[in-house]
């Protein structure tokens, strides 16, 4: 769980190289992860879906695309990243801290996030939040960095400590910013005990996707 503002200062920070940097140190797989989230969501038949920590708004246009009948708002923190998301025709946007969510409960038939949930102050907080805001039987999915397994753990600690940081430097100009990254990560609970952390926070049968060798998971659950 994180300082609210050093995050929004991050993220406010290297805004305008978010994405060519998520796009590069990813290999281009971040875009198969969002697509992979994006069918789940449609697999639900929302009419309205919340992105959560949308950014610059990549997994709000996925699930629009996916599921083109949907109406799908985009909320975050951080309005340099918003501003990005609203340059590529995301809309409508909300400026919101997902702990204090300025919806009425049950406005939504689903709720995302990707890559934001580890970010919040509180992850308990942000998932109650989540529940607050769907309706009953409504759906909730988590798109997250996670520890895959040894041996390949080992080798994922020195990618994310050693060479994420200086590469996301050159091309964002702000190494800090992805050190922190990789802090946030290992912190962050994975597999089973992120399907608990979401099972006490108001839904049930939680359950966890693993991808990319387990270093990125989709969770899923229900209202």
């Amino acid at each position: 769980m994180q300082n609210p503002a050093k995050v929004r200062g991050i993220f406010s920070a290297i805004a305008a190289r978010y994405d060519a940097a998520n796009h590069l140190l990813s290999g281009g797989l971040d875009f198969l992860w969002r697509r992979r989230a994006a069918r789940m969501v449609a697999e639900w038949r929302p009419e309205s879906v919340l992105d959560l920590a949308t950014g610059s708004g990549d997994l709000a246009l996925a699930v629009r695309r996916a599921v083109p009948g949907a109406r799908v708002v985009g909320a975050d923190f951080c309005l340099p990243m918003l501003r990005v998301a609203a340059r590529k025709g995301c809309g409508p946007l909300v400026v919101a801290d997902g702990t204090n969510l300025p919806f009425a409960g049950g406005a939504f038939d689903a709720v995302t996030v990707a890559f934001g949930l580890r970010n919040m102050s509180s992850w308990p907080g942000a998932l109650g939040e989540m529940a607050r805001v769907l309706r009953p039987g409504g759906h909730v999915l988590v798109l997250d960095f996670s520890m895959p397994s040894p041996p390949f753990a080992a080798l994922y600690r020195f990618y994310l400590h050693r060479v994420l940081p200086l590469a996301a430097g050159l091309i964002t100009g702000h190494r800090a910013g992805y050190e922190y990254l990789g802090e946030s990560i290992e912190s962050f609970p994975s597999g089973q005990a992120m399907c608990a952390l979401v099972e006490r926070s108001g839904f049930r049968g939680a359950r966890a996707v693993p991808l990319a060798c387990g270093i990125v998971s989709i969770y899923t659950a229900t209202k």
